[in-house]
C-alpha cells in the first residue's frame, strides 16, 4: 500500500510540474528590455520562427584542412606486454584555428590523447595513441575517430602481437615473502 502511495504521489507531483511549465511558458516578459517574448517548444518551431535562434558560427574551414602526414601507422611485429605507442602529426591548412573536439578509439584498448588547445593555422599539431597489448596476442587494426571544428577525420593502427614468451622460471604467487 505504501509503494502504491509513493508512486501515486510522484506522478501527481511530475504531473504537476509538467503542467506548471506549459501555463508559465506561454507569455513572459524579458525583464531587461520590457519586450513581449512568446516561448514556443520545439515540436512548435516553423522556418520563420527559426531564423531568431542564434545561428553557428561559420567557418571556412574543410575537413581537408586538417591534413594528417599519415592516417595509417603499421607497428608491424611487437612484442605482448608493453604498450605499442605511435603520433600521428597533422597541419592546419585552413584559414582559422582548428580545435580537436574529440578522439574517439574503437575499443578501450586504445587510449587516444591531444591538446584541446587551438593549431593556428599553419602549424601542426598531434595526437598520441597507444594500443594496449597485453594479453592481445595476433593481428589487429583499431580505428580513431577524430572530431574537429574542420570536420572528422579516421586513423588507423595495425600491427601484429607476439606472444610473449612463457618463462621456465614458475611465477610466484604466494603471499609469504622468500628470502635469499
Amino acid at each position: 500500500m505504501r509503494k502504491l502511495f509513493l508512486a501515486l504521489s510522484i506522478i501527481l507531483l511530475s504531473g504537476g510540474v509538467v503542467m506548471a511549465q506549459g501555463k508559465k511558458g506561454k507569455k513572459g516578459k524579458d525583464k531587461d528590455k520590457g519586450e513581449q517574448l512568446v516561448i514556443e517548444s520545439a515540436a512548435n518551431a516553423t522556418p520563420t520562427n527559426l531564423s531568431a535562434l542564434p545561428a553557428a558560427p561559420a567557418t571556412t574551414l574543410k575537413v581537408e584542412d586538417l591534413d594528417f602526414t599519415d592516417v595509417v601507422h603499421d607497428f608491424g611485429t611487437v612484442m605482448e606486454g608493453p604498450d605499442a605507442s605511435c603520433v600521428f602529426t597533422f597541419k592546419n591548412n585552413g584559414k582559422e584555428p582548428i580545435i580537436i573536439q574529440k578522439a574517439q578509439p574503437s575499443c578501450g584498448c586504445t587510449v587516444p590523447s591531444f591538446s584541446s588547445e587551438p593549431v593556428a593555422p599553419g602549424a601542426t599539431g598531434k595526437i598520441d595513441v597507444a594500443y594496449h597489448t597485453k594479453g592481445k596476442p595476433n593481428a589487429f587494426s583499431k580505428s580513431i575517430t577524430v572530431v574537429s571544428n574542420a570536420g572528422t577525420k579516421v586513423l588507423t593502427i595495425k600491427g601484429t602481437v607476439e606472444k610473449a614468451p612463457v618463462s621456465s622460471v614458475p611465477e610466484n604467487t604466494s603471499m609469504m615473502k622468500t628470502t635469499n
